[in-house]
């Protein structure tokens, strides 16, 4: 009895040993899909963004050629103007009188100018007839000369007061909507002093400045999209069309002129833009990609992440584990200068349950 008994519970154990091996195997067996990045020419570009503000493409800064008091401001920012529309206007009194003297001056001038020339004609006319002097003659001559040249004169005299009245009114050329006022009523203004800020046509573009370490890839066919917090839901596209030279002497920061392609009701002058450039980084250090920040781990042992290096033909890989070396951060992620290359298969998710010399499947779409 007690050898059946046995028997029995040996024969039980046997069995649930293979058991317990066939789980193991079959659990062995059954390998872990992992999500993956493969390295290749989508991963050499890496977006770089900076702000900037937008402008019209035909703004103009107004200022009076003369300096007078303001008395007449009659637009408002954001006011579309027509042609020939006041934008504002001095004080024309002393201008005025200015030109009132002028045109005295003138007359006088033409007066002075008629009595010489009649007494020019009088001696020529008595020095034929041996009646006065050479001398005579050219004095009169000297004097209807002088009178002339004080009529020619007084004549700029009063067009340059007549202008003057005109600069005291400042009106548009074109079609265009105001910008900025930088004055107010009564307020008193210099000749030059900007009054006033002015957008025409329906261009615009965007001005920004770039270190000089990026300079280099900019070119017209530097991909840009611009983007605006005053219109949320709208990516533009932009095109790169002028790289000045440094804004000032040891500066590096370069000026660069986007124009925005296409129209928007809601553009306007002054606007805060978000302008992404897409940059090759092949023009970089060999091996240089960019990753999302969540591939890559950082311990006491260094900076890596875990690539899945195919074993044979099929899906199968074994995972290993890969220094790398950092670059910048960029909103398309983490930049990797060092320690990969094209056809790398970079594990992106799942990184916590993956362990170096793991084999796992790799299936040719992104789970």
């Amino acid at each position: 009895m007690r050898k059946e008994a046995l028997t029995i519970t040996t024969v039980a154990c046997a069995l649930v040993l293979t058991g317990c091996s066939e789980q193991t195997m079959e659990a062995e067996e059954r390998l872990r899909p992992v999500r993956y990045v493969e390295v290749d020419d989508r991963n050499v570009f890496r977006d770089r963004s900076f702000t900037g503000a937008s402008k019209s493409s035909l703004e103009s800064r107004l200022s009076f050629k003369v300096s007078g008091t303001v008395i007449q401001l009659p637009v408002q920012i954001g006011q579309r103007l027509d042609a020939g529309e006041l934008i504002a206007a001095l004080d024309p009194a002393s201008y005025v009188l200015q030109q009132q003297q002028a045109q005295a001056s003138l007359i006088e001038a033409q007066a002075n100018d008629r009595r010489a020339s009649a007494n020019y004609d009088r001696t020529k006319g008595l020095y034929t007839n041996d009646n006065a002097s050479l001398n005579d003659l050219e004095a009169a001559r000297a004097q209807a000369e002088s009178a002339s040249a004080v009529v020619a004169s007084a004549n700029k005299a009063l067009e340059i007061a007549e202008l003057n009245v005109s600069y005291t009114r400042l009106a548009s050329e074109a079609e265009c909507s105001i910008a900025s006022l930088d004055v107010e009523i009564n307020e008193n203004v210099q000749a030059g002093q900007q009054v006033a800020v002015v957008s025409c046509g329906d261009t615009y573009e965007v001005t920004l400045n770039l270190p000089e370490s990026l300079i280099g890839n900019v070119d017209q066919w530097t991909p840009v999209s611009i983007q605006f917090s005053a219109i949320p839901d709208e990516v533009f596209v932009g095109e790169v069309t002028e790289v000045a030279v440094a804004s000032a002497a040891g500066s590096a920061a370069f000026p660069v002129v986007i124009r925005i392609i296409g129209d928007h009701p809601e553009l306007r002058s002054g606007l805060a833009a978000d302008v992404t450039f897409q940059f090759d980084s092949s023009d970089g250090p060999d091996g240089r990609v960019v990753l999302p920040v969540a591939a890559v781990i950082r311990d006491p042992d260094g900076t890596f992440v875990f690539v899945a290096e195919p074993e044979g033909d099929g899906e199968e890989a074994v995972v290993r584990r890969r220094l790398v070396t950092l670059g910048e951060l960029t909103q398309s992620g983490i930049e990797i200068t060092d320690g990969l290359s094209t056809g790398d298969r970079v594990i992106t998710a799942g990184i916590s349950v993956v362990r170096d010399g793991q084999r796992v499947l790799t299936p040719p779409i992104d789970l």
